[in-house]
């Protein structure tokens, strides 16, 4: 995924425009991330980027003061899966994707679902994955790399239904529904997708 260079790491711009100012009102929350508490700030002055950090035990996430609360919850979950990812540089080689490929397979899809090849690619820049059936080939596009394990198994785990569904019909999202983290790593996809302008995600049960 490209870096934007006008913004430091834990920055994602909503538009492309530069803001660093902090200082309107500020809300406090408590929730899960791996730290004790995250904070979200309000500034009347940030209009266009979204950006976070750590600061001791907490998190601070920063919105433009206009966000909905739930763009607020949106945002807050996708910038706190940013920084994890940026804290966890871990990178999966080929046979490693293979490798979580079989095990979701046999974890989600009682094993029916088995691969000739799994591995990345870099020439993917409209989709976050494909798979070709009559091969048994999938790969999956470099810029999900650094992203959330989580988000990487639900990818892979897309392209593995694709091989026993070609389509993104009814029956195609009941295979997806074991995976309980499916919603979230969508919405952090989408997240990613808004911010970045990246691949564009097939909407669920639309057809």
């Amino acid at each position: 995924m490209p870096a934007d260079p006008s913004h430091g790491p834990g920055e994602t711009p909503l538009r492309r425009a530069a803001d660093t100012s902090r200082g309107a009102p500020s809300s406090p929350q408590a929730r899960g991330s791996g730290t004790s508490a995250v904070e979200v700030r309000r500034s009347s002055r940030r209009r266009r980027t979204v950006s976070a950090y750590r600061e001791g035990n907490r998190t601070v996430v920063l919105i433009p003061a206009r966000m909905s609360e739930a763009e607020e919850r949106r945002w807050v979950t996708v910038m706190l899966d940013k920084l994890a990812a940026q804290e966890s540089k871990r990178m999966l080689g080929d046979g490693e994707l293979a490798r979580r490929a079989e095990r979701l397979s046999a974890q989600y899809l009682d094993g029916r679902a088995g691969p000739a090849s799994v591995r990345w690619v870099t020439n993917q820049n409209t989709r976050w994955g494909s798979c070709t059936p009559a091969e048994g080939s999938i790969r999956l596009s470099h810029r999900l790399q650094g992203m959330p394990e989580y988000v990487v198994d639900y990818v892979l785990l897309h392209e593995l239904a694709h091989l026993l569904v070609p389509g993104h019909g009814p029956r195609f999202w009941r295979l997806l529904e074991a995976y309980p983290r499916t919603e979230r790593a969508r919405g952090y996809l989408e997240g990613v997708v808004a911010a970045d302008r990246l691949p564009h995600l097939p909407a669920a049960r639309d057809d």
